[in-house]
Order: C-alpha cells, then sequence, then structure tokens
C-alpha cells in the first residue's frame, strides 16, 4: 500500500531568514496525522538566507542527518567537531546525552538549499557523536546508494536505528528497484525533478508511505534526486 504526502500539503514556516517546508510536526506546525512515520520523525527542507543560520542550542536522543542540496552549511559543536558541508557530503549527528551545535550561511550572496532529518534512536543516553561523509554523484547515478545504516555498511554514516537512508539520481531510462523484507516499510523522498514509484508519479518534494509492498521500483525520472528510507 503507497500513501502520498504532496509537496504542497506539507507545512510551512517563513522565519525571513529561513525558509522550511515540514513533511511531520515540528515547531508551530502541528498535525496529528503526520508525527513522523516509522521511526523517521522529521524531513524538514530548510532554506537559509545568506549570513543567516540556526544559532546554538542542544538536542537529546536523537540522530540528525543533514543533506545539503545547494550551497554551503557550517557546523560546529559542543564536541569541538567544525566543518563545512556542501552537496554530496552527509552529516550525521547522534545527540545522546546531550549536544550544542549552530549551522550557519556565510555565504554573502547564496542561499542554503538542504534537509534536515531526525530519526529517532533504539538506544538512548549514549555518549554523542559526529560523523560525515562524502558521496560523489557517481556513486548515486542510476542506483540507490545506501548513505546512512545501522553498521556502516558499504562506507555509509552509522545511525543508531535498524533503518537504511539511499540516495539516487534518476533520469531517463534509469531504474533501480529496492526489495522490501517482511515487515519493513519506506518513505520516498523526492528532493527534485520528477520520478515514477511503483506506477504512481511523484514530483519535487512529494513523498510516498509504503506498507506492506515486496520491492519499491523507481523509473521514469526527470532530473531526480530520491533518498529512500527503509524502516522497522
Amino acid at each position: 500500500m503507497i500513501t502520498l504526502r504532496r509537496a504542497d500539503d506539507r507545512g510551512f514556516a517563513d522565519h525571513g531568514w529561513l525558509q522550511s517546508r515540514h513533511s511531520f510536526s515540528f515547531a508551530d506546525y502541528y498535525d496529528p496525522r503526520h508525527m513522523g512515520f516509522s521511526s523517521l520523525r522529521v524531513i524538514n527542507e530548510d532554506r537559509v538566507a545568506p549570513g543567516s543560520g540556526f544559532g546554538k542550542h542542544g538536542h537529546r536522543d536523537m540522530e540528525i542527518v543533514s543533506y545539503v542540496l545547494e550551497g554551503e552549511l557550517a557546523h560546529k559543536d559542543s564536541m569541538g567537531n567544525g566543518s563545512v558541508i556542501r552537496p554530496g557530503d552527509v552529516q550525521r549527528m547522534s545527540a545522546g546525552t546531550g549536544v550544542m551545535h549552530s549551522e550557519f550561511n556565510h555565504s554573502p550572496d547564496h542561499t542554503t538549499h538542504f534537509l534536515q532529518i531526525w530519526i529517532e534512536p533504539n538506544v538512548r543516553g549514549i555518549p554523542p557523536s559526529y560523523e560525515e561523509k562524502r558521496f560523489d554523484a557517481s556513486e548515486k547515478r542510476g542506483r540507490l546508494r545506501l548513505i546512512a545504516s545501522p553498521d556502516g555498511a558499504e562506507g555509509s554514516v552509522t545511525i543508531h536505528q535498524d533503518a537504511r537512508l539511499y540516495a539516487g539520481f534518476f533520469d531517463g531510462a534509469e531504474t533501480a528497484a529496492h526489495p522490501l523484507a517482511p515487515g519493513r516499510s519506506a518513505y520516498l523522498h523526492v528532493v527534485r525533478g520528477a520520478v515514477v514509484v511503483n506506477g504512481v508519479a511523484l514530483a519535487a518534494g512529494d513523498a510516498a508511505m509504503v506498507r506492506d509492498e515486496t520491492e519499491l521500483r523507481l523509473t521514469h525520472g526527470r532530473d531526480a534526486e530520491a533518498l529512500l528510507f527503509d524502516l522497522p
């Protein structure tokens, strides 16, 4: 069964320096029908204005993944990490017992466009940790490339949950099939472009919530970039 979540049905917040689309309830946006999906709790599509960003703030017991689409995002945290992530980079921060961090767009004239993803961990009270890896576009061209997993398989970042996150680019005749084990669900989020998933057409910002299917098949991509969450 596939349930659609269309882009325009998401929550929206405009803070001037930040425009954010919320796939699930977040901050002032509350929809009891969309509190998350399995262990996936947040997908925020954020656009941060030049010279702006998120000041220092804290989190606990959450797996936080940042996926940059355009521009750059400077990260600093209370663990002593400091870096700039760009398109192709995947940043994972396990908040654990607590961490303070900030994210900033230092560009004077370019907006930073990125996805902020929260996954609920299967263990709490762990020491906070940080990881960052790069996945070139060629690794994701016409296939679903594993970028986050519970065991760091295939060079992916490691998250504390039995969930796997894949990213892929699809255009023209490029296709990919992903098997779903019994009892597993999936969430397919189209980052940009358009793609057909199990015969259902999805455009940028659309998502498919998938239960009781044995396979997901992506076809007929048009400059598409998609994220697939394989979830317990």
